[in-house]
């Protein structure tokens, strides 16, 4: 069963599956942050660039399991598969969408 998912937000896990870390440009907005754990990331380059290293070193994917949204926000429930311990487990993504990008993420377990 495939999941309905806005437009910034089924780019950025077509994104998180193939590698294609030039694809984040269409889905977060420049002064987009992350926070991921205890990482903080702040702007379109440097999300590029901590992306591209995260995939090089856990070669992950995403499996949407459920999606909820309300007033620009947004959470995604995946499982996360990759080369890392714990692998696999189910990961909560919260979205805040501004004009149709992503303005923060939020991953948590």
């Amino acid at each position: 069963m495939e999941i309905p998912l806005p437009h910034a937000i089924e780019t950025y896990v077509r994104a998180e599956n193939s590698g294609d870390v030039e694809a984040m440009s269409d889905c977060f907005a420049p002064y987009a942050t992350i926070r991921d754990d205890d990482r903080y990331v702040e702007g379109l380059p440097a999300i590029k660039a901590w992306r591209a290293r995260m995939k090089r070193n856990h070669n992950h994917t995403l499996t949407p399991l459920e999606f909820s949204s309300h007033d620009g926000h947004a959470t995604l429930k995946a499982e996360l598969k990759g080369q890392f311990p714990g692998s696999p487990m189910t990961t909560h993504f919260h979205f805040t969408l501004v004009n149709d990008q992503i303005a923060s993420l939020q991953i948590r377990e």
